[in-house]
């Protein structure tokens, strides 16, 4: 099956990078289903997407149940599922010695756990239709770590662990799975940072300028299409050559 027809189901979609993401999903000729938490911003999401019957469903990532129960109702509208990308997470931050249990166990939950339950749900009709591309939003703290981030990274690199598992399981099924390991993106979720603490991170990137969304969006929009047909079990950093 050629991309044009293909259907993705995208968690965390409905601003930020994965809004990008189902922008660049739905070029490449995709049906693009959104599944995020915040019901509320549905209408939003499709007025800036420019398509006012885009299917948007709601969805607590750590549900496995509820996960699984999306996924298989995605598959019975469709027909297949051909592209998960397990885009949702959050961040709690803090140093390590002062972080508390709930917010390490909610970044874990959201960040990994939920890509777990979402790998198991779709991988199971992947097989059965002997296709299917898997991507997982990593970081660039889950690679180097970072201060403050002691939940994060742990999540980030958890995930890269079960992109590289994922694939090798899967591969024999015609199945890939990839991460795409974004830096320093301006988002909503930096734009918060102090300016300080954006100089410290500027000065860490070579290319000495934040990214994008949609330059993580594209990037996933690669892994998805079969032009990346020969790729599985990589991880493809997006941080300005931060990581090398």
């Amino acid at each position: 099956m050629a991309d044009n027809g293909k259907i993705a189901l995208v968690t965390g979609g409905a601003r930020g990078i994965g809004l990008e993401i189902c922008r660049e999903l739905l070029a490449a000729g995709m049906t693009v289903v959104v599944a995020d938490i915040q019901e509320k911003l549905f209408d939003q999401t499709r007025q800036a997407l420019g398509k006012a019957d885009l299917d948007c469903r709601k969805l607590d990532v750590t549900d496995s149940v509820a996960f699984t129960a999306l996924v298989d109702a995605v598959v019975e509208q469709y027909g297949r599922l051909d592209v998960l990308v397990n885009n949702a997470g959050i961040t709690r931050d803090g140093l390590l010695l002062r972080m508390d249990d709930g917010d390490w166990d909610l970044v874990l939950r959201v960040n990994l756990y939920s890509a777990f339950y979402g790998t198991r749900a779709a991988s199971k009709h992947m097989v059965r239709q002997k296709s299917g591309s898997i991507i997982n939003m990593a970081s660039y703290s889950g690679i180097e770590g970072n201060r403050g981030q002691a939940n994060y990274s742990a999540s980030k690199a958890g995930m890269i662990g079960l992109t590289k598992t994922t694939a090798k399981e899967l591969a024999g099924k015609n199945i890939r799975c990839n991460a795409v390991a974004p830096g320093f993106i301006a988002t909503e979720m930096t734009a918060v940072l102090p300016q300080q603490a954006k100089d410290i991170a500027l000065s860490l990137i070579p290319l000495k300028t934040m990214g994008q969304p949609q330059d993580v969006a594209r990037a996933v929009r690669f892994l998805a299409c079969d032009d990346s047909a020969y790729i599985t079990g990589q991880v493809l950093s997006v941080d300005g050559g931060m990581h090398t």
